[in-house]
C-alpha cells in the first residue's frame, strides 16, 4: 500500500491535496499511479487517513479520503532522543533514516570538539533541511505515522544544556567499565530518554566530565569499537525494545 505524508493544513473534510514536487514525481513517473488507486496518507499529528487517487496532475495529487483518520501516533509510553555526532561523508543520511524506521522520536546532529564535519552557518540548514526530507521518505516506507523531530545542528554543550527535561540521560563511552544500557534499563520505566553517540575518536574526557555533572550515565556497548552509524542504529534498537517490553 502507499503511503503519503500531507500536511494537516491540506486535508480538508473528505479530500486531500498533494503539492510536494517530489511526492507528485515519485507518484507520477516512478510509481506510475494512476486515477482510482487506494493510498493511506499520514498527517504530522499522526492521523491516517485511507483514500483513493481521484485526480493526478503535474500540479498536484488530489486523494479521496473514504474513511475517518485514526489516530496511531504516541501509543509508546516513552520518548527517545538520539544525538549524534556526525560523521565523513553521506553517513547521517543513513542514520537518518534508520532511527526513523526504529521509531526514534528526536534526532539531534551533533558537533563534539573530535567531529571531523564542521558544517557553517550557511551549509547546516540545507543539510537539517535534507535529512527532514529522508526521515518523511523513511517514515512513509516503513508504515510510520508521525515524523521523528530533526534539529538543527548543534554543539554538545548545548545539547547538554537542554538535556534537564530527560529523566533517563545514557552516554555510550570506550574505556572504564560502566554498566551495560541493559543493567541501566533494568527495572526502569522512563518517559524521556536521550542517548549521546560520539564520534569515532569518542568523547573527549572533558566533554565526559560535563555530560556527567548533568546526570548523563556512562554506559558500555560491548566490547567491541563500533563505527558512529552502527553505534547509533544498535543503542537505538536495544533502547527501543527494552524499554517497550
Amino acid at each position: 500500500m502507499i503511503r503519503l505524508l500531507v500536511s494537516s493544513k491540506n486535508i480538508h473534510k473528505d479530500m486531500a491535496n498533494i503539492s510536494d514536487a517530489g511526492q507528485i514525481h515519485h507518484l507520477k513517473d516512478v510509481l506510475r499511479v494512476k486515477a482510482g488507486k487506494s493510498v493511506v496518507i499520514f498527517d504530522e499529528k499522526g492521523l491516517e487517513y485511507p483514500g483513493i487517487i481521484e485526480t493526478i496532475l503535474p500540479q498536484g495529487v488530489v486523494v479521496k479520503i473514504t474513511r475517518q483518520p485514526e489516530i496511531t501516533a504516541g501509543s509508546r509510553q516513552f520518548r527517545l532522543a538520539v544525538a549524534v555526532a556526525i560523521p565523513k561523508k553521506a553517513k547521517f543520511d543513513d542514520i537518518v533514516d534508520k532511527l526513523t524506521q526504529l521509531g526514534v522520536d528526536r534526532i539531534i546532529p551533533m558537533i563534539t570538539q573530535r567531529t571531523i564535519v564542521k558544517l557553517d552557518h550557511a551549509r547546516a540548514p540545507a543539510r537539517v533541511a535534507r535529512w527532514k526530507k529522508i526521515a518523511q521518505s523513511a517514515a512513509e516506507q516503513s508504515q510510520r505515522n508521525d515524523l521523528p523531530v530533526i534539529d538543527p545542528v548543534k554543539k554538545i554543550e548545548d545539547v547538554v544544556a537542554e538535556s534537564a527535561a530527560y529523566d533517563l540521560k545514557l552516554i555510550p563511552a570506550l574505556g572504564g567499565k560502566f554498566k551495560s544500557i541493559r543493567q541501566v534499563l533494568e527495572g526502569s520505566r522512563p518517559k524521556k530518554i536521550i542517548v549521546l553517540i560520539g564520534p569515532e575518536g569518542d568523547f573527549t574526557p572533558g566533554e565526559i566530565e560535563l555530560c556527567l555533572k548533568a546526570g548523563f550515565i556512562p554506559v558500555s556497548m560491548g566490547k567491541r569499537v563500533l563505527r558512529v552509524d552502527t553505534a547509533a542504529i544498535a543503542a537505538a534498537s536495544f533502547i527501543m525494545l527494552s524499554v517497550a517490553i
